[in-house]
């Protein structure tokens, strides 16, 4: 099967990590996008740079922030990649403000909008009511002005609450944790779960997870809300487990201003859920346009077969015979596209390209292919990978499409490879891989490391 042409989607690259100093901590950041204005994204809680780009959905809300603006991204001191603290001496709100001061100058921002998350909000408050010289919009999404119940702060959670959410955090830190009240709209799908736990455990180790979600219980930026004179917009899922809309509406009605806006869906992690409805809020509040997302872009799986031997099956057989045998090969691939969910792209002789919106339906289709053909006497090859696809006029281009087929040149005949990618996409599938190596593929820049895939 001829490989399809690559388009201008370029492949997701991990912006360079530097480092800014802050009275003598290293503080590490990002820059990426080359937007009209800066944009500095405060995260909550916990965060790790490089990881971020590795978990698809937290890879494409940055992507969409960059679209639009010169993002800037940084990880907390005691978090991701930046220095780690004692927990016994975490810093409080007024050290992290000098964080964020230091960051934005080594990025070589003198103004920028600011859009801070969960705990993230209450720094980047602080920040614009202190420095609204340096801040030209904020943004607050899913944040609390307090973190424990009062009778004048009714929303909050109890401190026993917190303090058994921070038993349960040391439990279940190790494993997958206890994820459905961040991510309701990730359960029933394992692999996404193990990819959030796996991001927080690569943010922050056990007991400073536990230290910072305490230092977070103290938190009270109430008085601080009427000093905000900035525009401030605040977003919160209607059905938020962790931050109640109620809670959001309050603070919007604390800020001169403020505009409070309510959006369906329970997700507290605003890189999960409807990631589109939100920044659509975020991208109209900041240029005054809403694009919406690009319509003709997506995450994808790819799956590329196509029939080992064929030239000599087809001599062997004559143009009848093999014309005969393709068709029930066709009418197999077909049944197992369908039975797991893909969709047929293109046939070119002997060879499918499909596509798929979950990695591990795509290894076990491709597994099922196998097998099926194997019925008519024939052995297939596949390859399949996951990657930003173009979506054209029907047809489905990009690199990723490039890849997944360089990928199945690459395997052997019965084999099922896929990139390094599809790997750590379906960890906690069931299924198995083994290491084939790093390779080159023609036309790919890098190095790619290739697994055989296995139920």
């Amino acid at each position: 099967m001829a490989v399809p042409p690559v388009s201008r989607v370029s492949p997701v690259t991990t912006p360079a990590t530097r480092y800014a100093r802050s009275g003598g901590v290293h503080i590490a950041y990002q820059v990426v996008g080359s937007g009209p204005f800066d944009l500095l994204w405060v995260p909550g809680w916990v965060s790790n740079l490089e990881m971020s780009w590795e978990v698809p959905e937290h890879a494409r809300f940055l992507r969409r922030l960059a679209s639009f603006s010169r993002l800037i991204l940084f990880d907390k001191r005691g978090t991701g990649l930046s220095d780690a603290v004692s927990v016994e001496h975490l810093p409080d709100l007024e050290q992290r403000m000098d964080d964020v001061r230091a960051v934005l100058d080594a990025a070589g921002s003198t103004s920028a909008a600011i859009l801070g998350a969960s705990e993230g909000g209450n720094l980047s408050v602080l920040f614009a009511a202190t420095h609204p010289e340096r801040v030209r919009a904020l943004v607050l999404a899913a944040s609390f002005a307090k973190r424990v119940w009062s009778p004048d702060y009714p929303w909050a959670p109890t401190r026993e609450s917190r303090e058994h959410a921070e038993e349960m955090m040391l439990a279940k830190w190790s494993g997958e944790m206890e994820l459905d009240d961040l991510a309701p709209s990730a359960v029933g799908d394992p692999a996404l779960m193990a990819r959030i736990a796996t991001y927080f455990r690569r943010s922050a180790s056990p007991g400073a997870a536990v230290a910072l979600n305490r230092m977070n219980t103290e938190i009270d930026t109430r008085a601080v809300l009427p000093s905000i004179t900035v525009p401030t917009l605040l977003l919160c899922r209607r059905d938020d487990r962790e931050v109640l809309a109620e809670e959001s509406r309050w603070m919007a009605g604390q800020i001169p201003g403020a505009r409070y806006v309510e959006l369906p869906g329970a997700d507290h992690l605003p890189w999960t859920g409807d990631i589109d409805g939100l920044l659509d809020e975020v991208e109209e509040f900041l240029t005054g346009v809403r694009r919406g997302p690009d319509p003709d872009r997506r995450l994808a799986t790819v799956l590329f077969t196509d029939i080992v031997g064929s030239t000599a099956t087809a001599a062997a057989l004559g143009d009848r015979g093999w014309q005969d045998l393709l068709e029930q090969h066709h009418r197999l691939v077909r049944r197992e596209l369908d039975h797991f969910g893909g969709s047929e792209v293109d046939t070119a002789g002997d060879g499918f390209f499909a596509t798929f919106d979950r990695p591990a339906r795509a290894v076990r289709c491709a597994i099922a292919i196998g097998e099926a053909v194997g019925t008519l006497g024939l052995t297939t090859r596949a390859g399949v990978h996951t990657g930003e696809v173009e979506l054209a006029g029907g047809a489905v281009r990009g690199i990723a499409v490039h890849i997944g087929a360089r990928v199945a040149e690459q395997a052997g005949p019965g084999e099922v490879l896929v990139s390094g990618t599809v790997k750590d996409l379906v960890a906690g599938s069931g299924l198995r891989f083994r290491n084939r190596g790093a390779v080159q593929l023609k036309g790919v820049p890098g190095e790619w490391r290739l697994y055989l895939a296995e139920l």
